[in-house]
């Protein structure tokens, strides 16, 4: 089962951070791991290099800091859980590669960001910090959108996210397997229901569908049966057609709480590939959607 023991949550103060940090909580308190918040404050030099100045800049950065930290302590105040205490950081820079640099520098086991911040996916900008993190990360990657049915309340103190349905997707592929064994933890540490999806996609017009379904139930059982002593709730599903339309539909259909992903390394997150399937759903899946790389 993978280790969680340490978790990066990078804060810009928008509503999707808010978001990210309540699932980012949720997970640090089920596996007793340490929580570390980042904020990064933009580079004027990358934008303005020609006007540089050190001594300039380093005095707007100096209040810059001190303004953050001030910010990053009350929104800890604001939204935290009396269970999770988390260590918070202020650094200025390019957001993405400090991100990424933290979190190698602390050896985290996942980072939880917001999908739709300040410089998150939408569906217009695809250049975006949430983006790199996701290509680049050498760790699971959990993309937190506004989920279409809330867990954390909107008001008083905040709660811990509850996860009671869990969707994986797989093609049977290796770094679809590693992506199940994040599936099966997590499902056991929220005591979650289990879905084991695989999509059949472009089959021939002379394909047997009905013996084509039999074939990949037989195979997602005879994967998740194993499962079935620590997770109770544990079930297969197959459909046809586009993958990324299946599997956001399933989510929604099925009211689910997280989506479970695996890529082919970090390489493989370019866009032209990984636009295809882990990309679109992040983009317009329901819930969140934890990506994994092997």
């Amino acid at each position: 089962m993978p280790q969680i023991e340490s978790i990066l949550c990078p804060i810009d103060f928008s509503e999707p951070s808010v978001t990210a940090y309540h699932y980012a909580q949720s997970l640090a308190w089920h596996y007793k791991a340490t929580l570390f918040l980042q904020h990064v404050i933009d580079s004027l030099t990358f934008y303005y290099p020609s006007y540089a100045f050190p001594e300039t800049y380093n005095e707007i950065y100096r209040k810059l800091r001190a303004g953050a930290r001030q910010q990053l302590q009350q929104f800890v105040k604001t939204h935290s859980c009396r269970e999770v205490q988390p260590q918070c950081e202020v650094q200025d820079g390019i957001a993405a590669d400090l991100i990424l640099g933290f979190g190698d520098a602390k050896a985290v086991n996942l980072i939880v960001m917001g999908t739709h911040g300040l410089r998150g996916i939408d569906r217009l900008a695809v250049g975006s910090t949430t983006e790199k993190v996701l290509r680049k990360a050498r760790c699971p990657v959990l993309a937190v959108r506004k989920p279409a049915h809330a867990f954390a309340p909107s008001g008083g103190q905040p709660e811990l996210v509850q996860l009671q349905r869990i969707l994986y997707c797989t093609d049977f592929s290796d770094n679809s397997e590693q992506a199940f064994d994040h599936a099966i933890s997590l499902a056991a540490e929220y005591k979650a229901e289990l879905t084991a999806l695989h999509v059949l996609e472009d089959l021939p017009s002379s394909a047997d569908i009905e013996s084509e379904t039999a074939k990949v139930f037989e195979r997602l059982e005879k994967r998740i049966s194993p499962s079935a002593s620590k997770n109770g709730r544990t079930k297969a599903a197959v459909r046809i057609g586009r993958a990324y339309q299946q599997i956001v539909e399933l989510a929604l259909e099925s009211r689910t709480d997280l989506v479970v992903m695996g890529v082919r390394g970090r390489s493989a997150l370019d866009l032209a590939v990984f636009g295809s399937t882990t990309y679109r759903v992040v983009q317009l899946g329901p819930c969140p959607v934890l990506v994994v790389h092997i």
